[in-house]
């Protein structure tokens, strides 16, 4: 292996967080002429420029990007087994002692509505059984890219496109048409899919995408054709989080994931609309950047998660 000691790691590192050498040498307290030399010895080692410099300010390359990704998690995972020898010895004794034996953070970023209504509980619930974890949680419908943004969980809705991810299937929902039972009073009850371009349609905007079309399959007869209706209304949102108070407070139609409205559903502050409809497949996934280095809290909280969310 071409790496002498993990102080280079952590430099890597240190150097894309601080955004410098100077940063860096601060955050290890040594000097910024031997975190450079430090730095120029492992490119040396290593055949490759790990950044590029200028007098101000440090950004890594593609080479040294991918290099700082697997050296965090590789310390993350070195700091794990410390703390798990340093309370006592084996694999099979940290079980035993059950909550203690889980240290260190986990970065978790999740939408907006499912965070606030269903996973966070889960993830204070886990947090009181761990102790020793740290949670930096990042809510937002945006779609975050896991590598790039260090993120070591994203709960992400729908199909899943990128294979450099690991994958767990946490729920396996379907969006469905709600809305409050004022609305419905006001404003009558659909009774067929193209009957929606004569209400009011809480729509989503995920990034630049304005999602203008809503799909539907009869309950019955699901390998038929779907149904694509062109929806307009006066609201949209890119937090569904708002496109759901929304429809609460009677404001129009939306198009949610069953997940994210089960509570509301149950309550009876909204109500399920074309009934004999059903719309888009929407599985959750727990996803991680790389199977080769889960720590086991991260591999514990997802199990933590899926437990839940069966319940």
């Amino acid at each position: 292996m071409d790496i002498e000691n993990t102080a280079e790691l952590r430099l890597l590192i240190e150097c894309a967080r601080g955004g410098s050498l100077t940063a860096a040498s601060r955050e290890m307290g040594i000097t910024p002429a031997a975190a450079s030399a430090m730095l120029k010895k492992l490119e040396a080692r290593l055949g490759v420029r790990l950044a590029e410099r200028s007098t101000r300010a440090l950004r890594l390359t593609a080479a040294g990007e991918r290099l700082r990704d697997y050296a965090q998690r590789a310390l993350e995972l070195l700091d794990e087994g410390l703390a798990l020898v340093s309370e006592g010895g084996d694999e099979a004794a940290a079980k035993g002692r059950g909550a203690t034996a889980l240290r260190g953070r986990i970065r978790v970023s999740a939408s907006s509505d499912l965070t606030r209504r269903i996973v966070l509980p889960l993830l204070d619930s886990f947090l009181d059984r761990h102790p020793g974890v740290e949670l930096q949680l990042n809510v937002g419908d945006a779609l975050q890219d896991v590598v790039r943004d260090e993120v070591d969980l994203a709960l992400r809705y729908g199909e899943l496109a990128d294979s450099r991810l690991v994958a767990r299937k946490l729920h396996d929902g379907r969006r469905l048409l709600v809305a409050s039972p004022d609305y419905l009073k006001r404003h009558g009850r659909p009774s067929h899919p193209g009957e929606l371009t004569q209400h009011e349609c809480i729509r989503f905007k995920i990034g630049d995408r304005l999602e203008r079309e809503w799909r539907f399959w009869r309950r019955d007869a699901m390998q038929a054709a779907p149904v694509d209706v062109t929806v307009q209304g006066r609201r949209t949102a890119d937090d569904g989080g708002i496109a759901h108070q929304w429809a609460l407070e009677g404001r129009g139609l939306t198009y949610k994931s069953c997940l994210d409205i089960r509570d509301s559903l149950a309550s009876g502050a909204l109500v399920e609309v074309l009934p004999d409809w059903i719309g888009r497949p929407m599985p959750l996934h727990a996803l991680m950047p790389s199977q080769r280095f889960l720590p086991q809290r991260l591999k514990a909280l997802v199990d933590h998660l899926a437990e839940g969310l069966r319940r």
